[in-house]
């Protein structure tokens, strides 16, 4: 006697898997294809839901989107708010307001349903991000169309957390800034909104085109822009010695703001993974700013005009 064996083609495609059902205490498995979404597949090629918890590193990378529209809304804010406005602070606070709100709606609405906690896929490699790009074809005329979010849910729930900025955005600002904006003229008061209206649509091709990027290498991003620009803030608002920075209070909320954002990034970086040994790292934080001011008096231009002309 021969016992039949049901064998079954095997399922090509790096993220092509075979959905998983239990008929009777047996689990059956059905044809390969796309796994639905919130599963993706095992070292079997099976559709496995996802019951892990992001990691640190994923928390920072949402914590990295999250601050994108937030720091970019109080960019605008400033830039159009004018020296001499008094709304620019109760802008920034109800940006600071939309965000968070928008952050946490974001978090009650994903999976599970009602949690600030989340439930995820662990990210494994670069193409996790892009399946698209890894649909099979097994006789190169048909192809076999795999894709599913298979780092989930760390890619969509970045364009729902935009949404809700979006919206809330609408709903609140409009109505802040009409009221309080006597300072501006009627075509000044809403340019900041204007400005997000165009920045959310890039940030969210930003993250549809280059998410899996920006997942590796966000935390460099932070410490390079971050530097950058506080350095051209310094630079252009003639910061030279600890005297001027201490003169307006405005400086030192910029040069405390980017210290965070330095922070950010190392523990980024380090994922705190050895906490004694990556701790003492944030004392470099302000050795960039420290160095800026100790050197700037070197490198004035005037100075070094007048040290040419007179030959030394």
């Amino acid at each position: 006697m021969f016992e039949v064996v049901d064998i079954q083609p095997d399922c090509l495609g790096l993220y092509c898997g075979r959905t998983a059902e239990f008929i009777n205490g047996t689990e059956i498995h059905g044809e390969c294809g796309v796994c639905p979404r919130g599963q993706r597949t095992d070292a079997h090629k099976i559709c496995r839901p996802c019951m892990g918890s992001p990691e640190r590193y994923d928390w920072l990378y949402l914590g990295f989107m999250a601050m994108l529209p937030l720091i970019l809304h109080w960019f605008f804010i400033e830039w159009y708010s004018g020296k001499k406005s008094s709304s620019a602070l109760f802008q920034h606070i109800t940006a600071l307001i939309e965000c968070s709100v928008a952050a946490i709606v974001t978090l009650l609405v994903s999976d599970p349903l009602g949690s600030l906690h989340i439930r995820s896929c662990k990210v494994v490699m670069l193409s996790d991000w892009y399946t698209m790009l890894y649909n099979p074809s097994p006789d190169y005329i048909t192809t076999i169309h795999c894709t599913h979010e298979a780092v989930y849910p760390l890619y969509t729930i970045v364009f729902i957390y935009y949404a809700f900025c979006l919206v809330l955005m609408m709903m609140l600002r409009p109505l802040l800034v009409k009221k309080i904006a006597c300072g501006l003229g009627k075509s000044d008061r809403f340019k900041s909104i204007y400005a997000a209206l165009y920045f959310f649509p890039i940030l969210t091709v930003l993250q549809a085109v280059g998410g899996g990027l920006l997942y590796y290498a966000f935390p460099y991003i932070i410490i390079v822009l971050s530097l950058v620009t506080l350095v051209v803030y310094l630079s252009a608002s003639e910061v030279d010695t600890f005297k001027d920075l201490l003169v307006r209070k405005k400086r030192l909320i910029v040069l405390f703001s980017h210290w965070l954002l330095h922070a950010y990034g190392i523990i980024s970086i380090s994922k705190l993974n050895n906490v004694y040994q990556d701790l003492p790292l944030l004392a470099l934080v302000p050795a960039p700013a420290l160095f800026y001011l100790l050197t700037a008096k070197y490198t004035d231009p005037s100075r070094i005009l007048s040290d040419g002309a007179n030959g030394r």
